[in-house]
């Protein structure tokens, strides 16, 4: 899968892209007049992000507050989650990432929260019931997570199809004709036509050579399989070693899926695969027999395997950029995870043991997320059919509109085919909101008038620019968390309000 995703698909992960840059720079030529100034350039705009971050930081003391709840185009956009939210991450990921997937995104957050929406709620109390909130999957949030999620596997679905049908006809080729070559799993050679410099063939050549033994890798899919059948039965006595077995046969799929969503936009949506785990596998068990637990745990077994394989290609993106070795990233990624298994359950047991209400709606630590999911697993035990109204319909909808869309930019010529949106990317904004749209367009049109301007500066120091945007938001998180744990608190609350629960709000406290 990874030379389809970064060899041949020419996916750019932008945070694997950021982190090879900035990997990079350390190990420049001494005396390379260029790589010092990209250097600079780097670090120039690593301390504006970060000490932005600190900047925000003062007025974030509440909840809604701050700069990233800032209603740039309004109170009404803001509560559509139309707003730009002052993330130098995003717009950094909007410089790294082709124009046409910024350019995706924004169509699908105009689509879904400018349209969609506000059309699907004003049939508030004839879809679904009035007393339910915009966040219950009875109401408003079952369109949203569903239909984003048709979105995403209708477009995976095609393109893992289309290259497992190119797979099994290069291999046909190639028994027929004796052949040693490689299978050409995206047709002649990558899905563009471009001329490729003599570092990217210097990096293939690295990339392919070191290979991963076939055998290691579904041996070691099969073991971890295993093992999981074995242990997680023991544990949860609901969840039956079929639930497991199917998990792990269909995961490849949404680990595809999830990988090449990944590789557009930098989002993995592994959350949203486990929700669909929790539906699927919560119908499947029934509540009699412990369906919520089932679903619960599938979500738990699916998430892990999704976002890992997003994951480690992001690594293999930052090894394919900066010469590593792609077996060597992979045993470190075996070796992490393997103390991610002892250290994430002594963490879990720390804060368990430390803080008696942890969990608790109201207190310090409430895991909010908690509560949503096993709500969720309630809703799965009756399956699809406890979703509103024509919610079924609108996601077999969307999923055919993935597929033709994928058909029609694989049959128009390139030059047209282009300008089409990806639907994966429009998918993202569905279910999160357009707030990070917004960012990231704005860094592709800084990207954009900047080559406009002067392409080859754009070109040498535009993945400098947008690696210190992200690389610098990411570091703030660091102190920030240090900040939480000592009970720091920000000293401002900034919340916008309208003119007239401003008013209300005077008089309140005038008395």
């Amino acid at each position: 899968m990874r030379k389809i995703m970064i060899v041949d698909y020419k996916l750019t992960y932008p945070s694997g892209t950021a982190t090879a840059y900035l990997i990079n720079s350390f190990h420049t030529p001494e005396g390379a007049k260029l790589a010092k100034k990209q250097v600079k350039t780097l670090g120039r705009y690593f301390m504006l992000s970060f000490f932005w971050g600190f900047f925000q930081w003062f007025f974030s003391g509440g909840d809604d507050c701050g700069f990233k709840n800032f209603p740039s185009l309004g109170l009404e956009a803001y509560n559509n989650r139309f707003f730009f939210d002052f993330s130098p991450t995003y717009v950094g990921v909007g410089m790294i990432c082709p124009h046409i997937v910024n350019v995706s995104v924004l169509l699908g957050g105009i689509l879904s929260w400018g349209v969609m929406w506000p059309l699907i709620a004003k049939k508030k109390g004839s879809w679904y019931p009035a007393t339910d909130g915009d966040a219950s999957l009875h109401g408003l949030q079952a369109y949203r997570v569903f239909i984003s999620i048709a979105l995403i596997l209708g477009d995976g679905l095609y393109n893992f199809v289309k290259v497992l049908l190119r797979t099994i006809a290069g291999f046909i080729a190639m028994v027929q004709k004796n052949s040693r070559a490689m299978l050409p799993v995206s047709g002649n050679g990558s899905p563009t036509a471009e001329a490729i410099s003599f570092d990217d063939e210097r990096r293939t050549e690295l990339f392919l050579k070191d290979q991963i033994p076939t055998s290691v890798a579904y041996g070691g899919y099969a073991a971890v399989a295993a093992i999981s059948i074995g242990t997680l039965p023991q544990i949860f006595p609901q969840l039956k070693w079929y639930y497991i077995l199917v998990a792990y046969i269909v995961a490849p799929v949404l680990a595809f899926c999830n990988a090449y969503g990944s590789g557009l936009t930098d989002w993995s949506l592994a959350s949203t695969y486990g929700k669909l785990a929790i539906f699927v596998f919560g119908a499947w068990a029934g509540l009699a027999n412990g369906g919520v637990l089932v679903g619960l745990a599938a979500c738990g077994v699916m998430m892990s395997i999704v976002s890992t394989a997003s994951d480690l290609m992001q690594d293999f993106k930052t090894g394919y950029l900066t010469l590593a070795s792609p077996r060597s990233m992979f045993i470190s990624q075996v070796i992490g995870t393997a103390m991610g298994c002892v250290i994430s359950p002594c963490v879990f047991w720390l804060f368990y043991k430390a803080f008696s209400d942890i969990g608790i709606s109201g207190t310090e630590y409430p895991a909010p997320y908690a509560i949503v999911y096993r709500n969720m697993a309630i809703l799965g035990v009756d399956g699809f059919s406890s979703l509103p109204k024509n919610c079924l319909t609108l996601c077999y909808i969307f999923f055919a509109a993935a597929i033709v869309i994928n058909l029609i930019r694989d049959l128009t010529p390139h030059k047209y085919s282009r300008f089409i949106p990806l639907p994966m990317a429009m998918a993202i904004p569905f279910f999160i909101g357009s707030y990070f749209a917004i960012d990231m367009f704005l860094g592709s049109l800084l990207l954009f008038i900047w080559e406009r301007v002067n392409k080859a500066k754009a070109d040498a120091f535009g993945p400098a620019v947008a690696s210190g945007l992200i690389c610098g938001d990411g570091i703030w998180t660091l102190p920030q968390s240090v900040l939480a744990l000592a009970k720091v608190n920000p000293p401002i609350c900034m919340k916008f309000l309208t003119r007239s629960d401003n008013v209300r709000v005077d008089k309140f406290l005038r008395g």
